[in-house]
């Protein structure tokens, strides 16, 4: 069976490279799989992670905004932060996902609404793949 190229990349580093069977990802359109031999296609990313399946193995990766692309049996995800289940420490995210609850709740004129709701999905995001792991 064939495969293809995942690599995921962010400003900073190369987060994951690895030959892979399957792709799912969640666009800003809706969740999409990528097989082999998958058609030329881009999407930008929602605050989601990618679950990744190797033979009988599936894996996330916490992907928080970004795009991604497919072409030539290789995807290529460009996003803004990406970490893998083992990198998050859980502690540190479930007290951000505190913060932010917190922050939407007071509903005070000084609150950037938007900017809460997007480090409440972010929180999500890394608790979700890092409970992923066990």
């Amino acid at each position: 069976m064939s495969t293809l190229k995942l690599e995921i990349v962010t400003p900073e580093r190369k987060v994951y490279e690895q030959e892979v069977d399957m792709v799912i990802g969640r666009g800003v359109f809706g969740e999409f799989g990528i097989l082999p031999n998958h058609m030329p296609f881009v999407t930008p990313l929602k605050i989601a992670p990618i679950d990744v399946k190797i033979g009988d193995k599936r894996e996330q990766i916490a992907v928080h905004g970004g795009f991604l692309e497919v072409f030539n049996n290789r995807v290529v995800v460009l996003a803004e932060t990406a970490e893998l289940p083992d990198d998050i420490d859980l502690d540190r995210a479930l007290a951000a996902k505190e913060r932010a609850e917190r922050r939407l709740k007071a509903k005070q004129a000084d609150i950037d609404f938007k900017r809460a709701q997007l480090a409440l999905q972010r929180a999500l995001n890394r608790i979700n793949v890092a409970k992923s792991r066990h």
